[in-house]
């Protein structure tokens, strides 16, 4: 404060920003706010700067994330109500525990006769409104604990999640291959919509099993992926306006 009792201009990362990230795989939601707060505790010297981010990607998911700053962290909960857009990436003839890449795969069925043809008239069964069970390794709360927790004990079999009210809007098929028997698809939903359920369900229902093999969440509402920046050009960018 100066001696008119006046306060000095705030950092504008204080005043509040909105960052778009392309979360890199294998890092977490709260690593790239850690590393964002710890940026700005070394670049700009803010000791206490609020940060959050607007909606968890899983650590083997890449593509959008959302974080706010300061006052904009007010802001989280109105874009965690935002659509998505995810490309998905779906592996026929297996399960794995987790529906991703996290646990063990479990080969299920022969999907040598799956065509593009039966993967495309399956997908529309999914669109519109519909109950989804959540994966057990998720952050869903069972009992004040997150589910995941219980999985990861050995103790999946005895979680009992709960069905939620989801909308998939917009399926797309973009790639499929007839020898791997991996596709991938464009998904638009809801909030709350779990990709791995999809793909997990998905494999259930064309009867061969099937895992997400990988994602990238490429919109949040409006907010997509080509307006994003990596966490290695944010450090470059407040480094360079230090100098």
């Amino acid at each position: 404060m100066n001696q008119n009792n006046i306060e000095e201009p705030k950092d504008e990362f204080e005043l509040g920003k909105v960052i778009v990230f392309d979360k890199p795989l294998k890092w977490t939601s709260f690593d790239i706010v850690n590393k964002v707060r710890y940026l700005l505790r070394h670049y700009r010297g803010l000791k206490k700067i609020k940060v959050g981010h607007a909606g968890t990607l899983d650590p083997l998911a890449t593509g959008v994330l959302i974080v706010c700053t300061g006052k904009k962290t007010k802001e989280i909960l109105s874009y965690q109500e935002h659509t998505k857009e995810y490309v998905a990436t779906i592996k026929l003839g297996a399960t794995t525990p987790s529906y991703d890449l996290e646990t063990e795969i479990i080969p299920q069925s022969d999907a040598s006769h799956i065509t593009e043809n039966d993967v495309v008239n399956c997908l529309k069964t999914f669109l519109g409104e519909q109950l989804q069970y959540p994966p057990v390794y998720s952050a869903k709360k069972i009992d004040g604990k997150p589910a995941f927790l219980l999985a990861h004990k050995g103790r999946g079999n005895e979680v009992k999640m709960r069905a939620q009210q989801i909308e998939i809007f917009d399926l797309e098929l973009l790639e499929f291959d007839d020898i791997s028997k991996e596709f991938k698809v464009r998904v638009g939903c809801s909030k709350g919509t779990y990709i791995r359920s999809l793909a997990h369900d998905f494999g259930q229902r064309i009867g061969t099993g099937a895992y997400l093999a990988g994602l990238c969440r490429t919109k949040i509402g409006e907010i997509s992926l080509k307006n994003a920046v990596t966490i290695e050009n944010f450090e470059k960018i407040l480094s360079e306006s230090q100098k």
